[in-house]
């Protein structure tokens, strides 16, 4: 397997990490993630606030189901999660909220450490440097190894540094979100610091394989996301369609080649694709092993230019 660094404090993951955002709490995601590890994925991202509870306004669910598939196999993994998302008071990272989370999300993974620590979201009510101060005491007792944001603008990024060493930033990125380019992207580079994209395949739009929207479920959030809605799909299934067959000319799958081209961004970004299924692991591993040629680079640049995506990320209120 081949490993990447994120941030300059020590920690080597795999090149590939997996989401477990979207995962049922079943048998099956037990052994996808016990599958991937096999596989040689070290790093598996979740939340307080990921879970089949969310609905009910309970956290830890998703927590919980990592950690008991990766119970007796702690010392194979890396393991991230978030705290700072609420149901009824918005972004959350003051000293007592913070404290409280983590030992919520040590109970409920059932481990003694937690090896990357994200802010879910920023706290406009809270200084970056309260909270950052809170998570390097949390490091110096040894509940967390490194520090990581989440959807954080530079500015915040660049204050959090000065406090304590940013190990990772987690943002939206894929070749339909092309945002991060513009600021983070630079700065981290300059920082240090390593890149986690999540949505790296577009919620799924990036594989090929949603031609309508119809083949959503009838539960699915992404029925409520601008992209996947009316002239937005239509435009946003063209631009899929051109990078398909950039696909079919590479020999690879279309997620292969989304992947392939996020990894190609910079040797500090290692992107967690998420799956219920050990197959889906395994076909997004191959784009570790595809090599992206200058024509290449510059034809997907051509076909996906920043901006080109329809629609915006969230839907409204999200």
């Amino acid at each position: 397997m081949q490993t990447r660094k994120l941030g300059n404090e020590g920690l080597e993951v795999s090149a590939l990490g997996l989401g477990t955002m979207m995962m049922p709490d079943n048998e099956e995601s037990v052994d996808t993630i016990r599958g991937a590890l096999e596989l040689g994925i070290t790093m598996f991202d979740t939340a307080d606030l990921y879970g089949e509870e969310y609905g009910l306004q309970r956290f830890g669910g998703n927590e919980r189901l990592l950690g008991r598939a990766l119970k007796g196999r702690r010392d194979k993994a890396i393991i991230a999660t978030k705290f700072g998302v609420t149901h009824t008071q918005g972004p959350k990272g003051d000293r007592a909220y913070i404290k409280k989370s983590v030992d919520a999300s040590l109970y409920s993974l059932g481990v003694d450490y937690i090896d990357l620590y994200y802010q879910h979201r920023v706290d406009p009510n809270t200084e970056i440097e309260e909270t950052v101060n809170t998570l390097a005491e949390l490091v110096g007792q040894g509940k967390i190894r490194y520090i990581g944001l989440s959807e954080a603008p530079a500015e915040v990024i660049r204050r959090a540094h000065s406090v304590h060493p940013i190990t990772a930033v987690e943002t939206e990125y894929s070749l339909w979100s092309r945002e991060v380019e513009d600021d983070i992207l630079p700065l981290l580079k300059e920082l240090g610091i390593g890149f986690v994209p999540y949505s790296p395949l577009g919620r799924g739009f990036l594989t090929g394989q949603i031609k309508s929207f119809d083949d959503l479920p009838e539960d699915d959030y992404r029925r409520y996301y601008p992209r996947f809605q009316g002239d937005n799909f239509a435009k946003n299934l063209e631009v899929v369609a051109l990078i398909e067959q950039l696909a079919i000319q590479k020999g690879c799958k279309t997620s292969q080649l989304a992947l392939a081209w996020l990894l190609a961004q910079g040797s500090n970004v290692v992107p967690i694709p998420g799956t219920k299924r050990l197959d889906r692991v395994q076909e997004n591993l191959g784009a570790l092993q595809i090599t992206l040629s200058p024509e290449e680079l510059a034809r997907i640049e051509e076909i996906s230019p920043k901006g080109i995506a329809s629609g915006g990320r969230f839907a409204s209120g999200i």
